[in-house]
């Protein structure tokens, strides 16, 4: 069996000198897949998600990307490696443009960056349409968007994203998903935390209900989405 093209495991840490908060937590996502993770406030979610980042130390376990292990890189050289990470909040320069945004995403390449911003632009049409405005002036939806495009700026393999219809519309959410599903097409893995957890978990190629730190439900979406169990306990009946 081939290892997962993105794979944190067996992790092990927590914040600082602080205690554990994740507890033998595997996650991992194959290539143009889609993995969702899930579970109670506290669970550990995005916990799990910085650390296959390099915001956390490990204690124990290790973070490999296509075979290569990782587990000592910083973030900023992870994404070198072509990880992009859209945290929940602070995701965007509100007072600069949107396009001036876009640009701030392809800060580390030096080819020709254009061609990716037309893609970005052909994903999200509303972007084009108001690129000269401020990125603060627009709703929570569209900065979502634009935080997302900011990261395919990069152009990454694996695209991690922190609750991201967090405090936006339903409408909107079905919206932001139909892209992220468009972005997994194009063969970019898609690494998602996410408190929609039935929405999400329809999309999802591969799901993780995490508990205090710990896996405790793995499989794929629909699968998870018909355990009694997981419906019960996390989907609400």
């Amino acid at each position: 069996m081939s290892e997962p093209f993105l794979i944190g495991d067996a992790m092990t840490g927590g914040y600082g000198r602080g205690a554990d908060i994740l507890h033998g937590c595997t996650i991992a996502v194959e290539r143009g897949q889609i993995a969702v993770i899930v579970g109670p406030n506290g669970a550990g979610k995005s916990t799990a998600m910085k650390a296959v980042f390099g915001m956390l130390d490990l204690r124990q376990g290790a973070v490999r990307l296509d075979g290569e292990d990782i587990t000592a890189l910083t973030p900023q050289a992870r994404v070198a490696k072509g990880m992009g990470f859209v945290p929940q909040t602070h995701n965007i320069f509100t007072s600069m443009s949107v396009e001036e945004n876009l640009e701030m995403g392809a800060f580390l390449r030096q080819d020709d960056f254009r061609g990716t911003m037309e893609q970005v632009y052909d994903l999200f049409p509303i972007l084009r349409e108001k690129r000269h405005q401020a990125a603060g002036e627009l709703s929570g939806g569209q900065r979502q968007q634009v935080a997302v495009g900011r990261s395919l700026m990069t152009k990454p393999k694996v695209l991690m994203l922190d609750e991201p219809t967090a405090g936006v519309s339903p409408i909107v959410m079905d919206e932001l998903f139909d892209r992220i599903i468009e972005v997994a097409r194009t063969g970019i893995s898609i690494l998602m935390v996410e408190q929609n957890a039935r929405q999400a978990l329809e999309i999802a190629d591969k799901g993780y209900v995490l508990v205090q730190g710990a896996n405790a439900f793995t499989g794929t979406g629909q699968d998870l989405l018909a355990d009694d169990d997981v419906r019960r306990s996390f989907l609400g009946g």
